[in-house]
């Protein structure tokens, strides 16, 4: 088998089964990425030509912002996919299954020099062929996955619809689990008891209407998106 599962077990104690990607799509959305930046990049030098020295550094410091924070903005801001990933079908997930975050994303992404030597990409594809996850030096560092974004299935949840809006700051997996518990019940409790509740987290909700803020906030946790 070219891929293989990554088994996670939820706080809630639901085994999820995480479908890992091989070197093969991986290595064909890194291509997409590469071709899509290096338009980028011509596209800037054309824009900025015209500005003679001042250009020329305004588009070495793109050119950098470019390289090093193209994949990192993406895979944060767009549900872990950048459009390499996007069309292969895959996405990078913190090892429980949880969204990436800045810092991983970070460390995975600048850590592509050390995968890189000595040179085209080979530690990072002897990493990858010697983990059960297929992990290149920078996932291992960051603690991420590469995984097929499947297809979400129709499944029954008690949490009310609400547009879904990302935490505050992040949340350990208890606090993760509590939010969600909340939101669950949330239409079993009075308003009063559902307001009280709520309102003990202020730092993650806010003052304006921390039962609504925790039902959203529940459900990006979920993967529902808007």
């Amino acid at each position: 088998m070219i891929d293989t599962i990554h088994a996670v077990q939820t706080p809630e104690g639901v085994d999820l089964a995480l479908r890992v990607a091989g070197p093969v799509p991986r290595a064909l959305a890194w291509g997409v990425d590469s071709l899509l930046q290096g338009g980028i990049a011509i596209g800037l030098q054309i824009a900025l030509s015209a500005f003679a020295g001042f250009g020329v550094g305004l588009y070495l410091i793109g050119l950098f912002a470019l390289l090093w924070f193209y994949p990192v903005l993406f895979e944060v801001r767009a549900h872990g996919q950048t459009p390499g990933k996007r069309l292969m079908g895959l996405r990078v997930l913190q090892e429980n299954g949880t969204p990436v975050g800045w810092s991983a994303s970070v460390l995975r992404n600048f850590l592509l020099v050390a995968d890189f030597l000595p040179l085209l990409y080979l530690a990072g594809l002897v990493a990858m062929i010697s983990d059960a996850s297929f992990r290149r030096l920078g996932d291992l560092a960051a603690g991420t996955l590469v995984v097929y974004a499947d297809a979400p299935r129709a499944q029954v949840t008690r949490i009310p619809d609400a547009t879904p809006v990302a935490p505050r700051f992040p949340l350990t997996l208890e606090e993760q689990a509590a939010v969600i518990a909340f939101a669950e019940r949330a239409s079993s409790l009075s308003a009063e008891r559902a307001a009280e509740l709520a309102a003990i987290p202020r730092s993650l909700t806010g003052a304006d209407e921390p039962r609504a803020s925790l039902i959203a906030q529940a459900a990006y946790l979920v993967g529902r998106t808007a």
